[in-house]
């Protein structure tokens, strides 16, 4: 099990920095639904991470490593796939960035959170943790390296929902303000979507490219092996 968690710690944390989704639920947490709509959404978010997880693991029952303790070929072909890309991802994020004063231009959804109800902020968020490119190719990955360790199936889910708490942190940090302090988190929740509005794309284009490298080493050392 512990093989499994360490596995994953970097995805988490990875997946936990996405900006739309902390800007989504600090929108919501201004409008008058706040209190049922803000958590919705984070509970959205953990859904479609565990979803995708959950889908990956039972797809990916025979890739533990094989006698020799390598991974199957397939697997490390998974790697390379994923890595090359999440390196398409950091190109894209990355020509698509703001320079200098340019406004940066939002999802239209960001403008109607006023009229979202609880079930629309929970697809909300299983729709940004599940279907957006980044996160479903690191959940792609991270449920991937858990399974390629041939842990037993309950070290597995338990690695799975470690992962699934690393990757709300992100979205549930302005929940969790919000309710711990109230009106006083009005400031604070301000200033962080700001900042992850101006550096969303870089955040996103770094992440990705990073783990890119490491998917595509890993894959290739993998297969010469």
């Amino acid at each position: 099990m512990g093989e499994a968690i360490g596995q994953i710690l970097s995805y988490g944390v990875a997946v936990a920095l996405s900006a739309f989704p902390i800007i989504g639920v600090v929108l919501m947490l201004a409008t008058p639904r706040a209190r049922s709509n803000g958590p919705a959404m984070l509970l959205g978010w953990a859904l479609g991470l565990a979803l995708v997880g959950t889908i990956v693991l039972l797809v990916s029952g025979g890739a533990g490593p094989t006698d020799q303790g390598q991974p199957a070929d397939w697997v490390s072909a998974l790697d390379i796939a994923l890595g090359v890309l999440l390196l398409w991802v950091a190109v894209k994020e990355w020509r698509g960035r703001p320079r200098s004063d340019q406004e940066v231009t939002l999802p239209k959804w960001m403008r109607t959170v006023d009229s979202f109800t609880p079930v629309k902020a929970l697809a909300l968020g299983t729709a940004l943790s599940a279907l957006n490119p980044k996160n479903l190719l690191l959940s792609i990955a991270a449920a991937s390296a858990i399974a390629r360790t041939g842990t037993s199936a309950g070290a597995q889910a338990v690695a799975l929902a470690v992962y699934v708490v690393l990757g709300a942190l992100g979205p549930g940090a302005p929940v969790v303000l919000y309710f711990v302090l109230k009106e006083r988190s009005k400031h604070i929740l301000d200033g962080l979507k700001l900042w992850m509005e101006r550096n969303n794309t870089a955040i996103i284009a770094v992440i990705c490219l990073l783990f890119a490298a490491k998917l595509v080493g890993d894959g290739i050392s993998d297969l010469s092996s």
